[in-house]
């Protein structure tokens, strides 16, 4: 495969992982508008409490979405399953950005809203394992580190837009509007993109990597009696270190909109503004840590986040509870963010790289899934 073909389907790949992040994370970014029309009660921290759960239920589908997509993608591709994964993402979209309230149809409206978690929670569950694997399997050796980081590049940036979005709304329409209609807008544009992602992914190359393996005969081999029964050691090890990588990454990113508002007491337009330049910092680190780990080893860097995480989380968020500052409420995110990295930049290559081709998505795929499920999903109702 020449240079310029894989950067172009690296990047292709990327683009879609955009639009699929962005899809998943709208829903927590326009969580403090639409939680009153599905879960009304009068009261703020019930209804958003209402709202998590149903971000939290979304998570119980990924292990479910990894183990059938995983599976799909290691016997049809990789492409096949990325394009499979942005079909239900667009589905789920849709059907929020169209569902009616609580007051309309009373307890069906948060069952709908259920219902469309669902199937995004089916979606990215394939998405993560089958865009870490392709960008690990496309990208050159020595490079690998830096290529991989792309996927929280393209997941940082679908968070960042959907922010920017709910940014420009936020000056376009007033409070009652947004509210009422206005969150609706994100759904819609998602589930617009998503299709247009559908058509860019058909024409994605194929990896070497499954090409060898089918032409082996060896894609049947997929399956979760087999990670379990043959690759015990290195399934574990994608279980601990999604553990302490994915509730990190949730608590400073998805939660801490939030918790400048309701714990620091910041407004939710401030709120937004500093989670959104603290975000775009962290997505330029990215391909920075990346590259170092082709340099200096993956381990150093794995170890780095673990240590730092330990010793300063408690007093970062502590620090953050208490500054009314919105400038100082930024470094502080950084700083935290700084330290993630550790951990988002190359966790896609490393666990990728524990597994032979014939079952690596599934193997990256179902492991993190069922941590992301237990750490990263309850990590915002906690």
């Amino acid at each position: 495969m020449s240079t310029p073909s894989r950067v172009r389907s690296i990047f292709a790949g990327s683009a879609g992982n955009l639009v699929e992040w962005y899809d998943w994370y709208v829903y927590s970014a326009f969580s403090l508008y639409f939680a009153p029309v599905f879960f009304p009660s009068g009261d703020r921290t019930s209804e958003l409490l209402g709202a998590a759960a149903v971000f939290a239920v979304g998570f119980l589908m990924r292990p479910l979405g990894a183990w059938a997509m995983g599976i799909y993608a290691d016997r049809r591709g990789r492409k096949a399953g990325l394009t499979l994964s942005v079909i239900l993402m667009c589905a789920g979209s849709m059907i929020i950005a169209c569902a009616p309230g609580h007051a309309s149809i009373g307890v069906a409206a948060p069952i709908i809203l259920v219902v469309a978690r669902l199937l995004q929670g089916l979606s990215v569950g394939g998405e993560y394992g089958a865009s870490a694997t392709y960008l690990a399997e496309l990208a050159a050796r020595g490079r690998r580190g830096f290529w991989s980081s792309l996927q929280y590049v393209t997941l940082i940036a679908g968070q960042l837009i959907a922010l920017s979005v709910l940014l420009v709304l936020q000056v376009v329409l007033d409070r009652a509007a947004l509210a009422s209609w206005g969150w609706r807008i994100p759904f819609v544009i998602g589930g617009v993109l998503s299709i247009g992602v559908f058509w860019l992914r058909r024409g994605l190359l194929e990896t070497t990597s499954f090409s060898t393996v089918a032409t082996r005969g060896l894609t049947g081999r997929s399956s979760a009696l087999r990670l379990l029964r043959e690759h015990p050691r290195e399934a574990a090890i994608v279980i601990g270190l999604t553990a302490g990588g994915t509730l990190a990454f949730y608590a400073y990113t998805t939660y801490m909109q939030k918790f400048l508002v309701v714990t620091s007491g910041f407004g939710k337009e401030t709120a937004t503004r500093v989670t959104a330049a603290a975000l775009f910092v962290f997505m330029l680190l990215q391909p920075a840590i990346g590259a170092l780990s082709d340099r200096v080893g993956r381990r150093p860097v794995m170890i780095g986040f673990g240590v730092l995480g330990t010793l300063f989380t408690i007093p970062l968020m502590t620090t953050l509870a208490r500054t009314r500052d919105p400038f100082i409420a930024v470094a502080l995110v950084v700083a935290a963010l700084v330290i993630v990295s550790g951990y988002t930049a190359i966790n896609a290559v490393v666990k990728a790289e524990l597994f032979p081709a014939e079952i690596r998505t599934l193997g990256v795929a179902l492991p993190y899934a069922i941590a992301n499920t237990i750490f990263g999903g309850t990590a915002e109702y906690v």
